[in-house]
């Protein structure tokens, strides 16, 4: 272990030594949310209404947490979150975080706004999954998922809660900003942070070019720093259940939709023959004030039937992962601490962040009586907030 990651004891502990390794616009990026951080706050606190109920005198000594999802078994019933411009914060971001869920045994998932090709991907870690953000429009709807299949991509995501962008004030505070913009600003954040300025990013530009957008659309995007940028996150306000449909039709992979709040909207994905839905806020990212996704959880579950229901925004322990288990959530993804774990110590510290929480969890399911992830129920809780639900 290097010594970077010596001290590095929970997922929590990774935020401040990236701070200090990352450029501020890079890490106001990365770590903040949407107009005054509301959801954000949210997210964390919505695990405080419950409380574990652990069971005595259980054989706990065969236990095992894999969990089976879409004909696969995994390792762990948690993976990585799909993170656009993760490549800004650790040199190969995208592939260093595929990389290490695939030799872990976990799924990640390939963000649409990510700047390495996706062929690239798909070639290092089999088994990722594409997270795609959609318009409107049929014909690039279609050519991006032939791009997506061929790349040999099974599982699609497709992200649901950005009609429009959202208001991150956060961003242009710390002088973040899409496209980025070259500034006197700018350049003394990267030469106040050398680690970062020649290993991620003069390396980057070196060995590869200028990053650009990737895997928006079937065609290459823009270059991160040019003024044509937004293009390529427009025309989604007319994205609705009717491109669902076709969606379905088109794809015959698991297809599972990411970013409903909704029991209505889970039932209604269960009706279209949608295989899963990931119950998430955007982690506080997009519309700021949106309920947390633990306090809503059961009800998707209830309502989503037989679909697997997965949940994000917010998980940083594992008993955070348990209790979401409890609440019949098939999957949880964490996305903002293994950006984080990327930005201190690349793969490694990916990886490392990765054992930590299979610990957690394998210590607490002990200690909760629990020999199998399908153990879990609604028993081993105790909700301590009811009317807050």
């Amino acid at each position: 272990m290097s010594s970077r990651l010596s001290g590095v004891l929970a997922l929590k502990d990774f935020e401040p030594l990236a701070q200090r390794m990352l450029p501020r616009p890079i890490h106001g990026y990365v770590a903040g949310a949407a107009e005054d951080n509301s959801s954000l706050r949210a997210n964390r606190a919505g695990f405080d209404d419950f409380a574990l109920v652990p069971r005595t005198l259980v054989n706990v000594s065969g236990r095992s947490q894999r969990q089976s999802l879409f004909g696969v078994t995994y390792e762990s019933p948690f993976g990585i979150a799909p993170m656009g411009l993760a490549a800004l914060s650790g040199y190969r971001g995208d592939i260093a975080l595929a990389e290490a869920a695939h030799a872990t045994g976990i799924p990640a998932v390939l963000s649409g706004s990510s700047l390495i090709p996706m062929e690239e991907v798909a070639a290092a870690a089999p088994g990722t999954w594409f997270q795609a953000y959609l318009p409107g429009d049929l014909g690039r709807i279609f050519a991006l998922l032939d791009r997506v299949r061929s790349s040999g991509f099974e599982t699609l995501v497709v992200t649901v809660d950005i009609p429009v962008g959202a208001n991150r004030e956060n961003n242009i505070r710390t002088g973040f900003s899409t496209p980025l913009r070259p500034s006197l600003r700018l350049a003394m954040d990267g030469l106040t942070h050398p680690r970062w300025l020649a290993g991620t990013f003069a390396r980057t530009l070196l060995r590869h070019g200028m990053p650009h957008f990737e895997n928006s659309f079937a065609e290459r995007g823009a270059p991160i720093l040019s003024s044509n940028v937004l293009r390529d996150f427009s025309a989604r306000d007319h994205f609705d259940w009717s491109h669902v449909a076709r969606i379905r039709q088109a794809w015959r992979g698991p297809l599972v939709i990411k970013g409903l709040l909704s029991a209505a909207d889970a039932a209604q994905a269960a009706r279209q023959g949608i295989d899963g839905v990931i119950v998430s806020n955007h982690g506080g990212r997009q519309l700021d004030g949106a309920v947390a996704p633990m306090k809503v959880l059961e009800h998707i579950v209830d309502a989503a039937g037989s679909m697997p229901v997965m949940v994000d925004s917010g998980f940083r322990r594992g008993s955070d992962v348990l209790k979401a288990l409890a609440l019949g959530a098939r999957m949880v993804f964490v996305g903002r601490p293994f950006n984080h774990a990327l930005a201190v110590a690349g793969r490694a510290g990916v990886t490392h962040g990765i054992k930590l929480l299979q610990s957690e969890i394998d210590r607490n399911m002990a200690m909760l009586g629990v020999a199998s992830c399908s153990d879990i129920d609604r028993t081993y809780l105790f909700k301590q907030h009811p009317a807050s639900s």
